[in-house]
């Protein structure tokens, strides 16, 4: 029989999700219609002059071949950062997961770099990566590379894909360190018994138990690369060489604050809007199917 919490007054849940439900309101949905009631005006760079121009700003979007590159440069960004941040902190957890002396060291040392600000990131890797000082350009070049992300979009994008990474380790680590320390060791231990090697015990029993832990951070990464890289693109590599590192939220700000073509910014910021819901509402209705709770 389903228990169900009983409040003495009628109101009391109402009261309790308000607070919850007006920020909501006021830093989400009021913002949202703000940005699509915007994005059918064309208006001068300093606001004075406005015309309703309907969806004309759409459709010249989609007519910019710059603005249509920047979505593979997304895609691309995207993807790396999504998929191989994952699969490295969950190999770094179940390395950590494993040790038993000093585990407590490794551990914090993994959970530093969440406390590093983006933009600090970014300027580190950027140090790191610098064909003139860069300690780890100097060690590609030694093997034949010739590495210089000032000047090669490729190099830029490798080098802004790796920061990105760096930085959202530490949150994955921990997700998955959890994940792992609260499975049943007596599984484990049963499969060992049984036969099965550590490659297969992983395979057949963590991975599946861990499938709750993995479908949502690969939410919580699609958001951040789409979003929570800007900092990372605009100190790194300012979306250059060229257009090689303008992901979609990185022209948004391109086109608004330093082309200061309100009417396109607010345009692109309703079709990110509307691509972020798409990819989550498409995650939680087909790939959310296979996760095993």
């Amino acid at each position: 029989m389903e228990k169900r919490a009983r409040f003495e007054s009628r109101w009391l849940p109402y009261a309790l999700i308000a607070p919850q439900m007006a920020i909501t309101l006021v830093f989400f949905f009021l913002p949202a219609a703000q940005c699509l009631y915007q994005s059918l005006f064309v208006q001068d760079a300093f606001g004075n002059a406005t015309q309703f121009v309907w969806f004309e700003n759409f459709q010249d979007l989609f007519r910019n071949d710059e603005y249509l590159a920047s979505f593979r440069v997304t895609a691309v960004f995207s993807f790396l950062v999504a998929i191989l941040g994952r699969s490295i902190s969950l190999l770094l957890a179940t390395l950590a997961d494993r040790v038993i002396r000093n585990a407590t060291i490794y551990k914090t040392l993994l959970i530093w770099p969440y406390a590093v600000a983006p933009a600090v990131a970014a300027v580190l890797w950027l140090f790191l990566f610098n064909p003139t000082l860069g300690i780890v350009a100097h060690w590609l070049t030694s093997f034949g590379i010739p590495w210089d992300p000032l000047l090669n979009g490729t190099h830029a994008l490798i080098m802004v894909v790796v920061a990105a990474i760096w930085k959202q380790i530490s949150y994955n680590f921990l997700f998955f360190l959890a994940g792992l320390q609260s499975i049943p060791k007596s599984l484990i231990e049963a499969a060992a018994i049984d036969g099965a090697g550590p490659v297969k015990r992983f395979v057949t029993i963590v991975f599946p138990l861990l499938s709750p832990t993995t479908f949502f951070l690969l939410v919580v990464n699609i958001i951040y690369a789409f979003i929570e890289t800007f900092a990372i693109i605009d100190a790194a590599t300012g979306g250059g060489p060229g257009q090689a590192t303008q992901i979609l939220v990185y022209k948004v700000y391109a086109d608004g604050f330093k082309g200061l073509d309100l009417g396109s910014s607010y345009a692109q910021s309703v079709v990110l809007m509307v691509i972020l819901i798409t990819l989550t509402v498409v995650q939680f209705r087909y790939v959310e199917r296979k996760v095993q709770y």
